[in-house]
């Protein structure tokens, strides 16, 4: 990317990444950095996996939060701070903060999910709901902080955070592993930013690739010429940001070698590859560097990646729902549809045959009063978990042997 101003060059430099390391030591994990080889099979790279979502509150938001609070004078702490956020940054500001003493003020969207706002409270913040857009719970937020005399923590463009994500790139240069691209989730930056500037820095050979949701493309935009509309919502929440950084935009240019773009069904084919694979919970935004590396293989085809699971904050019904859509998908979960004579005995034969086919009914709808098949025969929807799509071909070619009408829908 471009070269730089700077101003951006004196707002956050590697020193100030090393002094945020030394400054947060034994407060926030050093999270493991691991190879997996059966996600390597299936992407034809090398892959290696920073488990971010293994903080204490699930996500990389505490190294900035907590970096940013520790800059604080005493008289600061005693009066609080406040952030302005829905998700990640929200419990890193919240927890860490409690922490240290300082109350915490959080000003949240008013259609926030229950559960964040929940998982924050627990966590020792007073909540504040306002707004149906962002921009609009922003203005609230600042308009308490200065009524209050609150410091505000940015989630992204405020040179201690950046510095203090950038402890993340840290550990991955320390590492054992030879990388040659490192693939890093992009909302607002300051993560991308910090980690790009960790190797670039240290280890120079190093590619930073970022990766968005191609409904928030902001960053990618504005380094690549390009114009997308802006979404209204993504699975990749984390990452769903609509404003750029004057902070870490020109970091952005200047250390970055690229941004991806990724659409909603690649990052849900991540989540649940992470999840069946390698047992681990990500949110949308911790699973778009995987998403990417499957998403343009030729980029990283034979190469050595390292992706940055940032967090692993996701609606449970969210979460189910991914998983139920992934089978649907892969052939592990069908819906059949089997044209069946209503008499007695007639679905205890296909339910027979699905047994002796190991085909496990999850869900049967047995319609007759609102059918249209007329008054002697039924449509039976049947949803059958099975071991691929091959196998749903099996079970339908053995119900038109013994002479059902069956197809899968």
């Amino acid at each position: 990317m471009a070269s730089g101003d700077e101003s951006a060059r004196e707002a956050v430099d590697f020193d100030d990444l090393r002094h945020a390391e030394r400054r947060i030591a034994g407060q926030v994990e050093q999270t493991p950095f691991l190879h997996s080889r059966t996600l390597s099979e299936i992407a034809g790279a090398q892959l290696y996996l920073k488990f971010e979502n293994l903080q204490f509150t699930a996500s990389f938001k505490e190294r900035g939060a907590l970096n940013r609070l520790l800059q604080l004078t005493p008289a600061q702490l005693a009066r609080g701070v406040l952030a302005v956020s829905a998700g990640n940054h929200a419990q890193g500001v919240a927890w860490h903060a409690k922490r240290l003493g300082a109350p915490a003020t959080i000003v949240m969207p008013s259609g926030t999910a229950s559960v964040k706002i929940a998982r924050t409270r627990a966590l020792g913040a007073s909540i504040v709901l306002h707004g149906d857009r962002f921009d609009e719970t922003h203005a609230r937020g600042a308009q308490i902080a200065a009524e209050r005399g609150l410091t505000t923590i940015d989630p992204f463009d405020d040179a201690a955070v950046i510095a203090g994500q950038g402890t993340v790139g840290l550990e991955i240069a320390r590492s054992a592993h030879e990388l040659d691209d490192v693939v890093v989730p992009i909302g607002g930056g300051g993560l991308a930013a910090g980690i790009a500037m960790a190797l670039h820095r240290l280890r120079p050979s190093v590619r930073v690739v970022g990766v968005q949701s191609e409904r928030f493309a902001l960053v990618h935009d504005a380094l690549c010429g390009a114009k997308h509309p802006l979404g209204a919502s993504t699975i990749a929440d984390g990452i769903a940001v609509n404003r750029l950084g004057s902070i870490t935009l020109p970091l952005l240019r200047r250390h970055l070698d690229g941004v991806l773009l990724v659409d909603d069904a690649q990052i849900e084919q991540a989540i649940l590859l992470l999840l069946e694979i390698e047992k681990t919970v990500v949110e949308g935004a911790g699973a778009a560097g995987l998403a990417a590396v499957l998403a343009h293989p030729q980029r990283f085809r034979g190469r050595r990646v390292g992706l940055v699971l940032t967090g692993g904050n996701i609606d449970p019904l969210l979460l189910a729902a991914i998983v139920e859509r992934g089978l649907a998908r892969s052939g592990r979960l069908a819906r059949l549809i089997v044209d069946v004579r209503d008499a007695p005995g007639a679905l205890a034969r296909v339910t027979a045959l699905l047994a002796e086919e190991r085909a496990n009914i999850e869900q049967i709808h047995h319609e007759r009063a609102f059918g249209t098949k007329g008054a002697q025969r039924v449509a039976v929807e049947i949803v059958v978990q099975s071991e691929s799509r091959e196998h749903v071909e099996r079970v339908l070619q053995r119900l038109r042997e013994a002479g059902f009408d069956a197809r899968s829908d």
